[in-house]
């Protein structure tokens, strides 16, 4: 199949290749499909969220363990269920930015992170019931910390 992307242009996806959010990501609750595309140069921890059905719509998603390898997301037993995961290490996680100039006024959503199951490619944003991560983390900040890259 081919998709406009906001990013990439025009690409060619099969349909395994879709991840299913059920309640699509917060404030976008109708977007239920999207692709996770990886940025070149990013070296597999800059990534898209790209909506399938509206091209303009694309998230910029990073690896939270890239950049915080100490990031542990504990989901609730109910988001657990949804996603089909007895617990939330049999999940994958993506953390969105807000992508500003210069890059490093930056910042990444740690408090409010994408879980995906990898096997049935089903997802789901969540809040994490803790204090330890913000909505609002600026990249700036990482990288002096942990030996985090970013």
């Amino acid at each position: 199949m081919k998709l406009q992307t906001k990013y990439f242009g025009e690409i060619d996806y099969e349909a395994e290749d879709v991840i299913t959010f059920p309640v699509g990501p917060f404030s976008f609750e109708e977007e239920h499909e999207f692709l996770i595309l990886p940025f070149d140069g990013g070296a597999g921890s800059l990534l898209c969220f790209q909506s399938v059905h509206t091209p303009a719509l694309a998230f910029v998603a990073m690896d939270p363990f890239a950049l915080l390898p100490s990031y542990e997301p504990v989901l609730q037993p109910h988001e657990l269920k949804e996603l089909g995961a007895a617990d939330s290490q049999e999940l994958g996680f993506y953390v969105l930015c807000v992508v500003k100039k210069p890059v490093s006024d930056s910042t990444v959503n740690l408090k409010c992170p994408v879980a995906v199951h990898p096997e049935s490619r089903v997802a789901r944003q969540v809040i994490l019931e803790t204090d330890d991560y913000e909505m609002r983390h600026p990249l700036a900040e990482f990288g002096k910390e942990e030996g985090a890259v970013c």
